[in-house]
């Protein structure tokens, strides 16, 4: 029931440590992670998709390069 989690962007924001302004330049860019548009003026994200874009972020030191970095050149 957890992954089934549907989010608003204010939500989601708090989520990833970020202001709601920074996933709006994201999604308009195509970065960040995968959300829903349910409407012109309706944007939700799914709890599952916030944890595997922070997922793949993870790193242990400085130099690392993250998965995305690997997979698609960094932030999508």
């Amino acid at each position: 029931m957890a992954d089934d989690i549907i989010l608003c962007e204010r939500d989601a924001a708090r989520i990833l440590g970020l202001s709601p302004r920074a996933l709006q330049a994201w999604r308009c860019q195509g970065r960040g992670p995968q959300f829903i548009r349910v409407s012109s003026r309706c944007v939700r994200y799914r709890r599952e998709d916030l944890d595997s874009f922070l997922a793949a972020r993870v790193v242990s030191s400085t130099s690392q390069p993250t998965l995305a970095d690997l997979v698609d050149g960094g932030l999508r």
